[in-house]
């Protein structure tokens, strides 16, 4: 590390004091009270935009069926969202950044939106922040722990689906799916999406792991 001091959060920084609430000397990831807020509140947001996707149209007219879908929509945000990013900050809380997550409120109400309207959810709920100055290789990094975990999650969840069966396939390949597609959604090398600063870190990193997303994508469509 260079020789450098790691902070794990803002608040730990010397011109900080403890009425923030600062996280100590420990390693190991770290959330700060304000983080959590903002988490619990994106994950909820979106699990009830989620839950009205898989409805008929329109959306509202089916409100019980959307809360009966809430439990498996719960489940696919904690595997795609939460761990997603809380990949992106244990990379950044490693090389010793201050990283932690914050909602984008008007993303969240796009999302919420959307999904109760017209039942699709395209938004960008919030993103880890990173504070500081990564060279690109630790840039391209952080940005590559959010869709690995989301390949690996959904590596996981194929193979659940192939050796059980019933609902506990169908809804283990759709935690699958969805996972890689984000996987693969961010990968695309545009714009504030991960895959730019992987594309610019290593070409061969972003283009294996687009690869393996796209090829789960399509494995999982004809399981």
């Amino acid at each position: 590390m260079d020789g450098r001091k790691i902070y794990y959060s803002f608040h730990d920084m010397p011109w900080s004091n403890d009425s923030y609430g600062g996280y100590g000397s420990n390693a190991g990831i770290k959330f700060s009270r304000t983080e959590i807020i903002h988490i619990l509140i994106a994950m909820g947001t979106l699990t009830v935009a989620f839950s009205f996707v898989f409805v008929p149209y329109p959306p509202l007219a089916h409100v019980l069926a959307a809360i009966k879908n809430m439990p498996l929509s719960f489940l696919a945000i904690v595997t795609a969202f939460f761990c997603h990013e809380t990949a992106h900050k244990y990379m950044g809380q490693k090389y010793g950044y201050w990283s932690e997550f914050r909602m984008f409120p008007q993303g969240l109400l796009l999302a919420l939106f959307l999904g109760m309207t017209v039942g699709i959810v395209f938004a960008a709920p919030g993103a880890v922040q990173i504070w500081g100055r990564p060279s690109r290789e630790e840039s391209g990094k952080i940005s590559a722990a959010g869709p690995s975990t989301n390949i690996l999650i959904s590596l996981i969840f194929v193979t659940i689906g192939l050796f059980s069966g019933g609902v506990v396939a169908s809804i283990s390949l759709f935690v699958a799916y969805i996972n890689a597609f984000l996987a693969f959604f961010n990968l695309i090398p545009f714009g504030p999406l991960d895959g730019l600063k992987v594309f610019r870190w290593n070409v061969g990193v972003w283009g294996m792991l687009t690869i393996i997303s796209i090829s789960l994508l399509v494995f999982i469509m004809y399981v």
